[in-house]
């Protein structure tokens, strides 16, 4: 029992430490909580999909990645545009910034955001890297208990996004001027821009 605890504990600290950092997902997944739309269903898919990569990496599939660089890097060209597209949409808020209570339709918003977060988390290469390969590699040394390791690291994906989008919402006061808005859309437009570079500049 102590050995599956501590297997677990360290799978939940190495995931915590590797989803924490300031990137596309993270940006996104803050814009979203503030603004209170679809935050349950990109909560999920973010922490699903994350799930999903750590069991694919800890059963093996990070060797089958390594050894297709191509397809790597078609991830990364298709992920790189992506990415640079929405710099500028974010870059366009930034730039007509409105209050916390503008907006368009909730059913296109909830169907935009479903589809955005889709496409940030399954079109980053950053993801399969930290989720399949690293944590992949680190679980397997952890030998039988590996699985253990998998549901810790699954778990502080759940804890984080499910914190970062639904507290979020703590910050609504702060984002109803509009000048606030310009300054979160200008980071997301930043972030976005900085992310897909690095992609193109490694493709």
């Amino acid at each position: 029992m102590g050995n599956t605890l501590t297997a677990a504990v360290a799978g939940f600290g190495t995931g915590m430490s590797l989803i924490v950092a300031i990137g596309a997902q993270n940006a996104f997944v803050l814009r979203q909580g503030v603004r209170r739309e679809a935050v349950l269903p990109v909560v999920v898919i973010c922490a699903a999909s994350d799930a999903l990569l750590i069991a694919c990496g800890v059963a093996g599939l990070g060797a089958l990645v390594t050894a297709w660089p191509t397809g790597l890097t078609a991830v990364r060209v298709v992920g790189a545009a992506f990415l640079l597209c929405y710099a500028v949409i974010a870059a366009r808020r930034a730039l007509r910034a409105s209050s916390l209570e503008g907006g368009g339709p909730a059913v296109s918003s909830r169907r935009r955001a479903v589809l955005s977060c889709l496409a940030m988390t399954w079109l980053n290469p950053h993801v399969y890297l930290d989720t399949v390969l690293l944590l992949g590699a680190v679980a397997a040394t952890h030998g039988t208990l590996r699985w253990q390791f998998a549901l810790g690291a699954a778990l502080a994906s759940l804890c984080w996004f499910a914190a970062l989008g639904f507290g979020a919402r703590l910050l609504a006061g702060f984002f109803r001027r509009a000048s606030s808005w310009r300054v979160l859309d200008a980071l997301v437009a930043a972030t976005m821009l900085f992310t897909g570079l690095s992609l193109a500049a490694g493709a």
